[in-house]
């Protein structure tokens, strides 16, 4: 399917994206706004030879993702906001031992069913945070069809490369969205193969022992080698172990390898930034919006700028700090209560810059909310 299509749905470009990137098995529920994702997955997977489930719940389907992954499989599963809440579990099993899956969460208003068809952006902490524990975790997103592609097939290459779960974080505006995709020719986009083990059956091996550069091969379950998988603390046979030296390392691997690699996991995009004195600052949905803003002013002689964040987790603390050095103000456009800010503050050496320009009423935030924000801030009256 090279070349140009019209009118997909962003759910539609993911599972499109999904199968560039090699997935061979989807299991899922379905959930509004995400369930087109299925069922585009259902008909289009099977004619690539992969397999397609509908289980029974959403803690069954992100179980049988990760029995999938672990034998040798690229995996993928979808939801929203009240079934990315049942697979927290799950999730942190994936991490604790290092099975790489793609999680989809395409979010809804919360909390509880709250707004099933209504847009918001208030998972990113869940995303972040939803696992109990000391954890690091990856979670990228996008405001296009042409990024939520990319973006997934970037998440596809991380999960591969650091043997780790990432979640994409979309929206139901992104996802019910219609427009044009081109699906990128073969190879036009690298795309990560699972990396296994070259050790031979009857040899000793270590299934979590790490490699100079990293990475951890794997073996197919149920395959050459006999390895025991633990959501337990474990050593690097994969048995359970108490002693601190073990529990300690294997937790700082479990962190170290993404937050350490922060730089090649970061995606952003930027626009006027080069001499923005007011600095917009959003993702998703809401980045849409945003851009009108600054392209609106800065046809007006404002210097307006807007840093689209396409990888919230881990937060890119170094970039924001740099982007937003010389601006005067900085505004974070986004549709919660408040989330991305509290590390956009973190970031940056005066707090006192940072504003927020929100929607949390189950409607789109549009240029105009923006637009009277930036008015009281920028001291113009409202």
């Amino acid at each position: 399917m090279e070349g140009s299509i019209r009118f997909v749905q962003g759910n539609e470009a993911c599972v499109e994206a999904a199968l560039y990137a090699g997935v061979e098995f989807f299991a899922g529920y379905p959930i509004t706004p995400s369930t087109e994702i299925a069922e585009h997955m259902s008909y289009r997977l099977p004619q690539r030879g992969g397999k397609f489930i509908q289980m029974e719940d959403e803690i069954a389907s992100i179980c049988a993702i990760i029995g999938a992954s672990l034998t040798g499989h690229k995996v993928m599963t979808a939801t929203s906001g009240p079934g990315f809440s049942l697979m927290q579990e799950g999730l942190g099993y994936a991490i604790m031992t290092e099975i790489p899956c793609v999680i989809v969460d395409v979010q809804r208003g919360g909390p509880s069913t709250g707004l099933p068809t209504g847009p918001s952006q208030g998972d990113v902490y869940q995303a972040r945070w939803g696992v109990h524990g000391d954890h690091a975790i990856i979670a990228l997103t996008a405001s296009n069809h042409q990024d939520v592609f990319e973006m997934t097939v970037h998440a596809f290459n991380l999960a591969e490369t650091y043997r780790t779960p990432v979640i994409l974080l979309f929206d139901e505006v992104i996802g019910h969205l219609r427009e044009g995709l081109v699906i990128p020719e073969e190879g036009a986009i690298p795309v990560v193969q699972r990396l296994r083990t070259s050790v031979k059956a009857g040899v000793d091996f270590h299934p979590y022992l790490p490699r100079e550069d990293g990475r951890i091969p794997m073996s197919d379950f149920g395959g050459e080698h006999r390895y025991n998988v633990t959501g337990l603390f474990h050593d690097m046979w994969g048995f359970p172990s108490d002693n601190p030296g073990v529990v300690q390392g294997l937790l700082r691997h479990l962190k170290d390898k993404i937050v350490h690699n922060v730089e090649a996991i970061t995606r952003y995009r930027e626009y006027h930034m080069e001499d923005a004195e007011t600095v917009l600052i959003s993702y998703g949905c809401s980045a849409r919006s945003a851009l009108h803003v600054v392209e609106n002013r800065r046809a007006r002689g404002e210097r307006l700028g807007l840093l689209e964040l396409q990888s919230l987790w881990p937060f890119p603390y170094g970039l924001v700090e740099e982007k937003c050095a010389a601006a005067k103000h900085i505004v974070v456009v986004e549709m919660n209560m408040g989330q991305i800010i509290r590390a956009v503050k973190r970031a940056v050496s005066d707090p006192q810059r940072v504003a927020l320009a929100n929607r949390i009423d189950g409607q789109f935030i549009n240029p105009t909310d923006i637009r009277n924000i930036l008015r009281i801030i920028q001291g113009k009256g409202v």
